[in-house]
C-alpha cells in the first residue's frame, strides 16, 4: 500500500470504529423505557431484512434458497443475532455502555479457544498469555474490591459474557465450514430474515411489539441509529478488508472499545474512574496477542450491535 492509501484506510478505519462504538450507547438508550428485548430484536430483523435486500437487489444478488443456505441462514441467526442480542438487550438494562464495550473485547480471545476446541488452530504461546491478558480485565472490571465509578453488577456482567462468547462462536463457525460460497450480504439477508421468522410468534407470546410513533421517541431512535449503522459499518468492514487486507481491518476492534467509552461519556455522561484504564490497557494487549495472523484474520461477527 502507498502512504496514501494507508491514510485513507486508517481514516475509513477510525470512522468504522466511531460507528460501531456508538452501537453500545445507542443499546442503552434503546432499553431506557422497559422496551422487551424480542420487540426490540423484531424490529432490528426488520431493519436488517430491508437495508440487506435492497443492497442485494443493487447487486444484482438474488437469495439462495435450498438445504444448505437455510440451515446456514438459521445457525447464524441464532447465534449471531437472536441469542446474543437478547442478552444484549436485557443485559444493557443494568450495565453502564462503556463496560458492555470492553466486555466485548474479549471476542477474540474466546474466538481462539473455541478454535483450539474445534482443532481448527494450534496451541501458540503468544496467543495463550494474550488470553491471560484478556482474563485479567475481566478480573479488574468484575472484582467485587476493585472501583471503576460506576456500579457493575457482577453477575449481569458474567452473563453479558455470553454475547462474546456467541460471536467468538459465530467467527468461527464461518472459518471452518463456510458460507456455502454465498457472499456476506447474502448472508445477512437469510440470516436477518431467519432471524424475523424466529422472533416474530415469542415477540407476540409476550406482548413485547413495540409500535412506531411520530416522531419517534428517543428509544426508538438509538434502536434505528443503531441497526442503520451496524448495516453499514458491517459493509464497509467488507469492502475495506477486500482492498487493505483482514488483518489491518481487524484493528477496528481497538476502535469500537476505545469509542465505546467515549460514546458512553458524550451520550449518558457515564465517568469512570482511573482504574478503568488498567483493564482496558489489558484488553488492548491481549486483542493484540491474540490477533490471528493474516490467513487465519476472522470477520466481526454480523449479528453485533
Amino acid at each position: 500500500m502507498t502512504s496514501r492509501e494507508i491514510a485513507f484506510f486508517t481514516c475509513c478505519l477510525v470512522i468504522m470504529g466511531a460507528g460501531w462504538g456508538a452501537t453500545q450507547p445507542m443499546t442503552k438508550l434503546a432499553v431506557s423505557t422497559g422496551y422487551g428485548p424480542f420487540g426490540l430484536l423484531f424490529w432490528q430483523a426488520v431493519i436488517g431484512v430491508v437495508l440487506m435486500a435492497l443492497v442485494c437487489a443493487l447487486r444484482h444478488k438474488r437469495l439462495p434458497i435450498n438445504q444448505r443456505a437455510l440451515r446456514l441462514y438459521v445457525i447464524l441467526a441464532l447465534i449471531g443475532a437472536v441469542l446474543p442480542n437478547t442478552i444484549s438487550y436485557k443485559v444493557a438494562v443494568h450495565l453502564p455502555a462503556g463496560i458492555m464495550s470492553l466486555l466485548l473485547s474479549v471476542v477474540p480471545m474466546f474466538a481462539f479457544v473455541i478454535a483450539l476446541m474445534l482443532g481448527s488452530e494450534r496451541f501458540r504461546w503468544r496467543r495463550f498469555i494474550g488470553l491471560g491478558f484478556g482474563l485479567i480485565g475481566v478480573g479488574i472490571i468484575v472484582a467485587p474490591a476493585v472501583e471503576l465509578g460506576q456500579a457493575v453488577p457482577v453477575g449481569w456482567a458474567l452473563i453479558y459474557l455470553l454475547t462474546a462468547f456467541f460471536y467468538a462462536f459465530e467467527s468461527n463457525f464461518i472459518a471452518k465450514w463456510g458460507t456455502q460460497g454465498l457472499d456476506p450480504f447474502q448472508v445477512m439477508l437469510g440470516a436477518s430474515l431467519a432471524a424475523l421468522i424466529m422472533i416474530t410468534p415469542v415477540m407476540l407470546v409476550t406482548g413485547q411489539m413495540i409500535r412506531p410513533e411520530l416522531p419517534l421517541p428517543v428509544p426508538q431512535l438509538a434502536l434505528l441509529g443503531s441497526c442503520v449503522i451496524h448495516a453499514f459499518i458491517y459493509a464497509a468492514y467488507v469492502w475495506l478488508a477486500g482492498r487493505a487486507g483482514a488483518v489491518f481491518t481487524v484493528q477496528v476492534s481497538y476502535l469500537v472499545t476505545g469509542f465505546g467509552l467515549i460514546w458512553a461519556r458524550l451520550m449518558l455522561g457515564e465517568a469512570y474512574a482511573s482504574t478503568i484504564w488498567l483493564a482496558l490497557g489489558a484488553m488492548f494487549v491481549g486483542m493484540y496477542l491474540v490477533q490471528p495472523r493474516p490467513k487465519l484474520a476472522e470477520p466481526l461477527p454480523m449479528g453485533e450491535s
